[in-house]
């Protein structure tokens, strides 16, 4: 970790050398009647977002949306191509094309020659739902044409892979298109490093301890989607979806050899999840201009969840193979959700009034197996109203707006359930400094429904000592964030510096107590999360179009409070990017270490990963050879700091480093309509369960 650190700061240092000996490169006057805006060689700033335009030398080294979003190198952003994320400061990235919610998959369906700029918002307004950061990827928008998307990524030392394919045919103002979506990850070995121990209500405790005998997850899904857009330019848009996802196989084994402090005989450990579903979507979209630069956008998603998820865990002696514990449960699901969004835009000459509305409903229906045959329903609705505005007053730019969220669940054939009305403030001041300083100051605010797993009343088991049943009291918790933000952009290096400060004061947290020799996992509301970061994102253009650099480096201090408890953390992250591009060729480094965060009594982390690639392209073709995990070993992990069960966790994989190839094949013909410009999207989906598990 010590060496992570200090080769960041030599990063952000050989920045401030490279500042010294930088010119100012020329800058273009942009007129934008809603907004004052500053355009350098590559990026326009905006109050509200940074805009991206691709170079050639970004389009000609990408051979799809995802990479072509990777080579743009954004501070602070972290692509990862082969396992399919986006992160910003150790924080997942809400996707957007064309201002529509989108996936990953998707992203990676488009062309790079049809993105024509690439939005980062890091302060998201109201009517993003409380997205930590969006990244909003806009396409052109022809009407003749067509194009062939192919690719396939296998591993070569496990059964791993990512298979997709996109066709696309426009004819006149109509676009018709198929998308198909195929991930293999079929029992891929791994282990799990797991410790525990337990205290009992009279002071006594019991430590166990597991040794890794193997292991494997599984995890097998796929997508068939088809999409229809009419298009009349600057008037009218219509869009309408209907795709299919289908997990055939979601899964977890752990196998291990328990020791016991009691001096017991060994036991040996099973732990196996399951989950398998089909969720069909549809979706429709409407998009009308009319005069005096306003316009109203409409969208309407309807999704069902039909799927079931299962836990066993086994224990038996070690000697005898006695069975000592032997626990089950199944859930079998069917689930409904219908939301419709409607917003309406105004542009002034030098402001922006937006305001909108949305309703969810969900309906949902569970049957568990264990410990008996019982059937969940619960209902929930959620309404949200909100208002923004945006003014210029010379370099100062100012944006306020007020949300109002409602939210009713009842469990039916009970009298369990609440009602509850949340407001959302949201401000945020911006002053350009010159031409290579911005400061920003915002204030946002969002809530979070408590889900189905912590609100369902139906108990489960989970080992030979724990149990876990939901709280159908739960109340929406709200949370705040402030944050200061300070940008430096010149030709070849650009530098963020921010300060964050993020409060949940009724957070939404598990807690644990002993009942009739039982461990209860349950959920309240809690007194509170606080947390305080620092971070720094540089990036400097080494070598001209040749080589970049990309980085950032996170320090962050937590407290959480519980009713009967109260936990502290602290830790550094971060990660870095080096890309070098030339000749067709393409050498891609990464490094990540994950952040760790604190929620309730559970510090957890992501991925801590290294990935190395060279990519070469060849006309339709681009071939792709790599390692996972060259330098570093897969990481990830929680660990539980409540006093009733300490314990730690990790999972790694045995197979890492893992090497692979990617081979992808772009045909296109005439000029390809690559989507429907779309602003909003509600994108409301079916919820589902979760078994519970150590």
């Amino acid at each position: 970790m010590k060496s992570s650190i200090i080769f960041f700061s030599i990063l952000a240092f050989g920045n401030l050398v490279c500042h010294s000996q930088t010119q100012e490169t020329d800058t273009t006057d942009v007129r934008n009647l809603a907004e004052v805006v500053i355009e350098a060689s590559k990026v326009i700033h905006k109050p509200d977002r940074d805009i991206f335009f691709p170079n050639k030398e970004a389009v000609a080294n990408s051979q799809n949306g995802m990479q072509l979003i990777r080579n743009l190198m954004i501070p602070s952003v972290m692509v990862n191509d082969i396992m399919g994320s986006i992160k910003s400061s150790g924080e997942t990235v809400q996707v957007r094309i064309n201002g529509r919610e989108a996936t990953i998959a998707q992203v990676k369906e488009l062309l790079p020659e049809t993105i024509r700029k690439v939005e980062y918002i890091d302060n998201p307004g109201l009517r993003y739902n409380g997205a930590a950061a969006v990244l909003n990827i806009i396409v052109s928008n022809p009407t003749v044409g067509g194009s062939l998307m192919l690719q396939a990524m296998p591993a070569l030392n496990c059964a791993w892979g990512e298979n997709y394919g996109s066709l696309k045919i426009n004819k006149g103002r109509s676009q018709f298109g198929v998308n198909a979506y195929y991930k293999l990850t079929n029992k891929v070995n791994v282990h799990r490093e797991y410790s525990e121990k337990f205290t009992y209500e009279d002071g006594s405790s019991l430590i166990r301890t597991e040794t890794p005998v193997g292991g494997y997850l599984t995890d097998t899904n796929g997508s068939l989607s088809f999409d229809y857009s009419y298009i009349k330019p600057d008037t009218t848009v219509i869009w309408v979806g209907l795709s299919g996802f289908k997990r055939w196989d979601d899964g977890k084994l752990y196998e291990g050899i328990l020791k016991l402090s009691n001096g017991q005989s060994d036991i040996r450990l099973r732990d196996e999840n399951h989950q398998n579903s089909f969720t069909p979507n549809l979706s429709a979209y409407w998009e009308q201009h009319f005069r005096k630069d306003q316009l109203l956008v409409v969208n309407v998603n309807a999704s069902l969840y039909s799927g079931s998820s299962s836990h066993r865990y086994v224990e038996q002696g070690f000697d005898d193979a006695r069975i000592l514990t032997d626990v089950g449960t199944e859930i079998k699901e069917n689930n409904k959700a219908i939301g419709v969004e409607a917003n309406y835009i105004k542009r002034f000459r030098s402001s922006n009034l937006t305001f909108g509305g949305s309703y969810s409903a969900y309906r949902n229906k569970g049957e568990y197996s264990s410990p008996s045959n019982y059937i969940y329903r619960q209902n929930r609705d959620e309404a949200y109203f909100f208002g923004e505005y945006l003014q210029n007053i010379g370099k100062v730019t100012i944006a306020g707006g007020l949300g109002v969220n409602y939210l009713h669940y009842a469990i039916k054939d009970t009298e369990d359930g609440n009602d509850s009305w949340n407001f959302r403030p949201q401000f945020s001041i911006s002053y350009r400094i010159s031409r290579h300083h911005r400061l920003r100051a915002s204030l946002r605010s969002w809530q979070t429904a408590p889900s189905l797993s912590e609100t369902s009343i139906v108990p489960q088991q989970i080992d030979g000592f724990q149990w876990r049943i939901g709280n159908p009291n739960l109340k929406n918790s709200t949370s705040y964030r402030l944050a200061l933000r300070y940008y430096l952009d010149y030709s070849r290096w650009q530098c963020n510096v921010s300060v964050r400060g993020y409060a949940s004061p009724n957070a939404i947290a598990p807690t644990m107590q002993w009942e009739d020799g039982k461990l209860i996992t349950s959920y309240e509301n809690s007194r509170g999360l606080k947390t305080l970061s620092f971070s720094v994102s540089p990036q400097v253009e080494i070598i001209p179009r040749w080589l970049i650099c990309s980085g950032n480096i996170q320090y962050k201090i937590e407290k959480m409070m519980g009713n009967t408890y109260k936990h502290y953390n602290r830790n550094w992250s971060g990660d870095i990017s080096a890309m070098a591009q030339h000749w067709g060729f393409s050498l891609l480094a990464q490094y990540s270490k994950a952040q760790k965060s604190l929620y309730g009594e559970i510090i957890s982390w992501g991925e801590s990963m290294s990935l190395l690639s060279l990519s070469y392209r060849w006309r339709w073709f681009e071939f792709t050879g790599g390692v996972y995990c060259p330098f570093t070993k897969y990481d990830q992990g929680s660990r539980s700091l409540n006093r009733y069960n300490t314990n730690s966790s990790r999972i790694r994989l045995d197979m890492s480093p893992m090497p692979f190839v990617q081979i992808q094949y772009n045909l296109q013909w005439g000029r390809d309509k690559r989507g429907v410009k779309r602003l909003i999207d509600n994108n409301v989906n079916a919820e589902s369960s979760s078994v519970g598990s150590r």
